[in-house]
């Protein structure tokens, strides 16, 4: 968003160091940077309506600010316009492409290595800029974050699941000295037993939240014993304090609803449930959808990672060689994994990777140190 400096509260640009061949690159530098920054905040504002598209044009004409203020450093020096550096210039062509919540992600890390705080040619208002063009950028990230929390912890779990559970067991029996066909059949029936297994799980577990959630539904027939109810005693109140609200809340709400129905003999239908507090399972459910949609994702994800391992071996890979290739692949899928996670939670995502990385080889490798322990030799 704009800063709320002004432009008389920051140094004039006669009081700082003499120009030196250095700064005036650097400048150069900035001032790529700064128009494209500015050119992917109008286009991720392109792919937007309303408000979300009014920050992103604020944003985008602060970075213009900024702009200003190097080329007006730079004098007669501004010479030919640069290109942004790699990772900005990724990041805008990102944002022509796509546009979601991924490249939100990745313009947030991008406001976060601001060095303008660091930097005495750039100003104190500039530097408040871009911290809070952090915070707002990742406001609008959260945004799509909770839009996606359910099928992306799906998708991650169900994935990272196969690719890891998989390649535990192809490596095992893949050390343990039996054929290659053997090994190809025992991930083929270790994909086909996982996914089912939690697309079976997923089903249950939101069928039954949804069953939990049903019987805590008010039943609309009660609300038509509203009108008998003895108004001195109001027993109504006693629903809401159930529901969670303070005495005197409970019965402010009880006595407003019984006099809305003297005054207009409407009934509720749900006894005024809109104003007790939410649940976390309600929410929770809202994420997870529908049994049958959550079963058939999780299917679709678990096997989606688990047949990486198997590759090797339906290409006709044997032995150390087929090894070798699954662990790889799989490496290379927690990697990415792990990566998607770190950028779309707005932490590093070298550190999820490696994180990734270490649990799901350390996993395979016990299994494969009891396949060499038990078995015979590699194929």
């Amino acid at each position: 968003m704009p800063g709320s400096g002004t432009p008389e509260s920051d140094p004039p640009a006669h009081h700082l160091p003499a120009r030196r061949p250095s700064d005036i690159r650097k400048w150069r530098r900035y001032l790529a940077d700064e128009r494209a920054e500015a050119a992917t905040y109008r286009d991720l504002a392109r792919r937007r309506t309303g408000e979300e598209r009014a920050i992103l044009l604020a944003l985008a004409d602060a970075e213009k600010r900024h702009e200003q203020h190097w080329l007006d450093l730079l004098g007669d020096d501004v010479g030919r316009p640069l290109r942004g550096d790699l990772r900005t210039r990724m990041l805008g062509l990102l944002a022509r492409r796509f546009g979601g919540v991924f490249v939100l992600a990745l313009a947030q890390r991008a406001e976060a290595r601001s060095s303008y705080d660091a930097d005495e040619h750039a100003t104190a208002t500039m530097a408040a800029d871009e911290q809070i063009h952090e915070e707002v950028v990742r406001a609008l990230a959260t945004r799509g974050r909770h839009r996606m929390s359910g099928t992306f912890r799906a998708a991650v779990f169900g994935a990272n699941d196969g690719l890891v559970s998989n390649l535990a067991l192809v490596l095992g029996i893949g050390a343990s000295g039996v054929s290659s066909q053997t090994v190809l059949l025992t991930g083929v029936a270790g994909l086909l037993a996982g996914a089912l297994s939690m697309g079976a799980g997923e089903f249950v577990s939101v069928r039954s939240q949804r069953e939990l959630l049903e019987a805590s539904t008010p039943d609309p027939k009660s609300a038509t014993v509203l009108p008998h109810l003895d108004v001195d005693a109001n027993e109504l109140a006693l629903v809401y304090r159930a529901r969670g609200l303070s005495s005197e809340d409970a019965q402010g709400r009880a006595d407003r609803v019984l006099a809305g129905l003297a005054a207009t003999g409407a009934v509720a239908s749900d006894l005024g449930h809109d104003d007790a507090p939410r649940t976390d399972e309600q929410s929770d459910l809202e994420t997870h959808g529908t049994a049958w949609g959550a079963a058939i994702s999780s299917f679709c994800f678990f096997a989606s990672g688990a047949i990486i391992p198997v590759l090797p071996y339906l290409f006709g890979l044997t032995g150390l060689a087929a090894i070798a290739v699954a662990a790889g692949l799989v490496g290379v899928s927690l990697l990415v994994t792990g990566a998607i996670t770190g950028l779309l939670s707005g932490t590093s995502p070298w550190t999820r990777a490696l994180r990734q990385l270490a649990i799901g080889f350390g996993a395979a490798a016990v299994t494969y140190a009891l396949g060499l322990l038990f078995g015979t030799s590699v194929a």
